[in-house]
This record gives structure tokens, C-alpha cells and sequence, in this order.
């Protein structure tokens, strides 16, 4: 129960961004995808670009993106960036953003945070090193990514936010308690910024999907399970929140009540299942 959709990114020694510009368009405004190599972001990306949104592709993996901007540019006949982002790179951060606004020449409507890490809970418990990254890359870089973004928007006054955390933050659960107390973090920070942004005018969406089809869990997940959603749906899902200036989504919307009934639980009886 987990958005094992997300891709993680990895750290890397560089804190450059190299973009790649195409022709200017007259669009819907400018989005920038963190993590775009994902498979929600990658519906994300086809659902924006065809409501005329030019994009921002950013992530660890140069080539897939490359390729991802081009098919963008083919199909939907927009602006199709990339940008070279390490979330683990904090100190490149302030850098990549800056670069970002101004390839967008201070047009940057709208940030989505795509990525994250889950390794398995045992891992965690044995590895203080694997429980730090999964903290790391679900929590710390997205305060430090998030913060720029924030920051920005709150001075035009406009735009969103949108941060896939995801149901496993919750409520704490023996299966994935690291993983879920990173996601439990990013959650609480993300509503104390919609707090903070709403006098601005800045829209913040928490995104919290529930069990997706993504290469990532192939082999993990029964795909013709009604509880396992497509990337498809959860971007359709996401884009209609946005729109509606929505403050949190479940993903599908089914997670909600499911969710609802296990933070219900009283504890003493919680603490003896298996979940």
C-alpha cells in the first residue's frame, strides 16, 4: 500500500542543469516534472502537454528523458524540456531552480514532484545508510526542492504544487514503517505549505495513489486487481485536482475509506495484524 510507482532518482556529483530548448509556443503555461521518467509522470506528461501545457522534464536518466521530450514534441506539438536534477544534490538545488525560470523566461506556472524511493522495510531495519535514503529521497530533498518552489510562486502570487506522497503515510504499518514515515513527513510538510501559500493565491495538492501498474512493480502487483490503478488514471486523476483546486487526493478515490477504516483500527488490536 504504497506509491511504488514513483521512480527513485540517485545522487550524483554534478550540480549543473543542461537543458534543451525547442521552439517557443504559445501554451497553457509552464509545469515542471520532478522525477518525468516515472510512470505517473510520464501520464502526467502526455495529460499536460495535451492541455497545451509546455514542460519541464527533470531527472537522473538524460537519455530516457531526451527520448520523452521528443515524443512529446511530436504528439502533442509543445514545449518539451530537459533538465538534468539529482535529488540527493542539495546544494545544486537553488541552481537547477533558478535555471529552470529562466529557461521558462519567469513563465513557470506549475511543479510537480514525481519521484521517490522504497526499499524493502527489512533492508531499512538492518542498514541505517538504506533507512537515511529512504528518508532522503521521500522527505529531505523534497523540503529542499519544494522550499525553491515555494518560494518562487508565493512572490507571483500563482500557480501549484503538487507532491505525490502516498497512503502508506498514513498510518504506520510493520511492512513498510520507513518508508511510510518518510511518506507521513512529506505529507505533513506539504499541508503546512498549502497553509502557508493559500494568502498568495498558490494551489497545493497532496497526491496520495494507492497501489499503480508502473514497471517498477511488475512482478509485484496482480495488475487485473481492481485495487491496482493505471498510470492513466491516477494522471487523469491528479490533472482534475489541480483543476479543481483540490487540497488532497486518494488515488483512486477508493483509498480513501480504505484508509479511513485502517487508521480506525484501535491500536491494540493494529498492532497484531500483519499489514
Amino acid at each position: 500500500m504504497s506509491s511504488t510507482s514513483i521512480e527513485a532518482p540517485a545522487a550524483s556529483t554534478g550540480n549543473a542543469v543542461s537543458v534543451q530548448a525547442t521552439t517557443d509556443r504559445v501554451s497553457s503555461g509552464w509545469v515542471l516534472i520532478l522525477g518525468a521518467t516515472s510512470g505517473i509522470a510520464r501520464a502526467l506528461a502526455h495529460r499536460l502537454s495535451q492541455d497545451g501545457h509546455s514542460l519541464i522534464l527533470a531527472g537522473r536518466n538524460q537519455e530516457e528523458l531526451t527520448r520523452l521530450a521528443s515524443d512529446l514534441r511530436l504528439r502533442h506539438n509543445v514545449n518539451a524540456e530537459v533538465a538534468e536534477f539529482s535529488a540527493l544534490d542539495y546544494a545544486s538545488h537553488p541552481e537547477f531552480f533558478e535555471n529552470c525560470i529562466r529557461q521558462t523566461s519567469g513563465r513557470l506556472k506549475g511543479v510537480l514532484l514525481c519521484y521517490g524511493d522504497m526499499l524493502p522495510q527489512a533492508a531499512t531495519e538492518k542498514s541505517f545508510d538504506d533507512a537515511r535514503r529512504v528518508i532522503d529521497v521521500n522527505f529531505t530533498s523534497a523540503v529542499s526542492i519544494l522550499s525553491q518552489a515555494a518560494t518562487y510562486l508565493e512572490e507571483r502570487k500563482s500557480g501549484f504544487i503538487g507532491v505525490i506522497s502516498s497512503v502508506a503515510g498514513d498510518r504506520g504499518r510493520q511492512s513498510n514503517y520507513t518508508y511510510g514515515a518518510a511518506k507521513a513527513g512529506l505529507t505533513a510538510f506539504t499541508q503546512g505549505l498549502r497553509n502557508r501559500l493559500y494568502k498568495s493565491g498558490v494551489h497545493v495538492l497532496t497526491i496520495k495513489p494507492g497501489f499503480v501498474a508502473t514497471r517498477m512493480t511488475a512482478g509485484l502487483l496482480n495488475t487485473k486487481s481492481p485495487l491496482v490503478a493505471s498510470p492513466e488514471k491516477v494522471a487523469n486523476d491528479i490533472v482534475r485536482a489541480i483543476k479543481r483546486r483540490r487540497t488532497v487526493l486518494y488515488t483512486p478515490w477508493f483509498w480513501r475509506p480504505i484508509m479511513a477504516l485502517i487508521c480506525s483500527i484501535p491500536e491494540s488490536i493494529f498492532r497484531k495484524m500483519k499489514l
